[in-house]
């Protein structure tokens, strides 16, 4: 029976049938069963269905709100040395007692301290405003 080409797949059928009826039960009964039974509290107020943002309150200033340069510059420095860091995987991997890749490595880490010692020299890591 599995030599078929349908009996081949049957399995995944199975599993992806099987996942469908169990994410249908859970969405019925903890949706309708559980607040019909009076198990579910349901007691919406306003201060619970306001938006809730990492601590901070919400910004009642529009879409148009203008933010501070320092803000874009963390943003793209966080970018700029999160890439760099994903170059060390393959760097990683590749080097096996290659004298030539550890000088290019060490030129590449002494080309990002002195981005780092830079960017730290100019104030471009404080938070104030």
């Amino acid at each position: 029976m599995l030599s078929s080409p349908v009996g081949i797949f049957l399995p995944v059928l199975i599993l992806l049938l099987v996942g469908v009826v169990l994410a249908t039960i859970i969405l019925l009964v903890s949706g309708r069963t559980l607040a019909g039974l009076g198990l579910k509290p349901h007691n919406p107020q306003a201060l619970k269905m306001t938006v809730y943002e990492c601590g901070a309150p919400p910004i009642q200033e529009g879409a148009r709100h203008r933010y501070s340069v320092k803000f874009y510059m963390t943003a793209m420095l966080f970018i700029l040395f999160d890439v760099e860091a994903a170059f060390l995987l393959p760097w990683a991997v590749q080097y096996k007692n290659n004298l030539g890749s550890f000088w290019i490595m060490l030129a590449f880490f002494a080309t990002l301290l002195a981005g780092y010692v830079y960017v730290w020299g100019i104030g471009a890591l404080e938070w104030e405003d």
